[in-house]
């Protein structure tokens, strides 16, 4: 028996919720399936989906504290949305004012890739495919 099927979503906890909120639809273009106020924990659950498929969980909670991602540390390293044109895919994060890093190229594939970060500086990946 196949124990994992796939990858249901992933969760992410920002500390300004209408800047990750525009951020995560209006740059990267994820689509809103439902977005909820949930009062008794002050918090927003935001559900997105990419190309119709549902994969982010943006969640707001008072005074969240930082996560240690600068240099290396343990635990998820960052999250990686493929690309067919990487070039055509920074210079829009560049008009939109994000940085990225400068592209380097994958030894092991030769493919494109290069890194930036979400308004709380959690490292995202942009890999041509």
């Amino acid at each position: 028996m196949q124990l994992l099927h796939n990858i249901h979503h992933i969760a992410i906890i920002c500390s300004d919720y209408p800047i990750s909120k525009a951020f995560y639809t209006e740059i990267l273009g994820f689509e809103i399936i439902q977005e909820v106020y949930r009062e008794e924990r002050q918090s927003y659950k935001l559900d997105l989906a990419l190309s119709g498929q549902y994969c982010i969980e943006l969640f707001s909670f008072p005074e969240p504290p930082k996560r240690v991602s600068q240099p290396e540390a343990a635990g998820l390293r960052h999250l990686a949305f493929s690309v067919t044109d990487l070039e055509a895919a920074v210079e829009f994060l560049e008009i939109k004012g994000v940085s990225t890093e400068p592209v380097r190229i994958d030894t092991l594939t030769g493919k494109k890739f290069t890194f930036f970060a979400d308004p709380d500086g959690l490292p995202l990946e942009l890999y041509q495919v």
